[in-house]
Formats: structure tokens, C-alpha cells, sequence
């Protein structure tokens, strides 16, 4: 079992950064592939970046450029940092991991964090 807990979230100005972090414990987290996802009011949960075990990271296009996805084994923390942040960026961020291959799809992830918040103000 792995328990994640997010934390980070906030409130900012467009054009501002937030870095969140997602703190995991109960295994090694090195070897899972890790993931940011967002939800925004009244719509789907949707794939924001993900970075394998080996250390490849993908993104989305509404993102790349902007947020990096790190992760540091030693502290079993995944950080997401969001920078030039707009207003659509609002919505609850999750973090999740898997035992596996990365993945960009949500009902991939066997381990969930209970999310952030992070609004936009413009």
C-alpha cells in the first residue's frame, strides 16, 4: 500500500507559480510511475504530467511549457511545479501512482491522494 497526501495548493494571480507536493509513504516510491491529475468544477478528471520510474516525464499540450514534474526518492516526494499559472488552471490537483509503466490515464492508478485546491484569480 501507498498513501499520498498532497499539499501546495492555493490561491494566485494569473501569471503566478505554485509548486505542489505530493509526500508518499508506506513503500519505496522510486520504482512507481507518478502523476499529476486535475479536476475542475463540472467537468472530467483530466491527465496533467507524469513522470516514469525511469525518469521520462510527459505532459499534456494545456501545460507543457509551463509545469515540470519532479520527484526526489530520497524524500519519496513528487513535486509539480506551475509556472505562468492561468485562470483555467483552477481546479483540484491529485496526485497518483502506479506499480507499472507510466500511464496518462486515470483509472491506471492504483493509489490516489485526496487533492488540492489551486485557483486563479485574473
Amino acid at each position: 500500500q501507498v498513501q499520498l497526501v498532497e499539499s501546495g495548493g492555493g490561491l494566485v494571480q494569473a501569471g503566478g507559480s505554485l509548486r505542489l507536493s505530493c509526500a508518499a509513504s508506506g513503500r519505496t516510491f522510486s520504482s512507481y510511475a507518478v502523476a499529476w491529475f486535475r479536476q475542475a468544477p463540472g467537468k472530467e478528471r483530466e491527465f496533467v504530467a507524469a513522470r516514469s520510474g525511469g525518469g521520462n516525464t510527459y505532459y499534456s499540450a494545456s501545460v507543457k511549457g509551463r509545469f515540470t514534474i519532479s520527484r526526489d526518492n530520497a524524500e519519496n516526494t513528487v513535486y509539480l511545479q506551475m509556472n505562468s499559472l492561468k485562470p483555467e488552471d483552477t481546479a483540484v490537483y491529485y496526485c497518483a501512482a502506479r506499480y507499472a509503466t507510466y500511464s496518462t490515464f486515470s483509472e491506471h492508478f492504483d493509489y490516489w491522494g485526496h487533492g488540492t485546491q489551486v485557483s486563479v484569480s485574473s
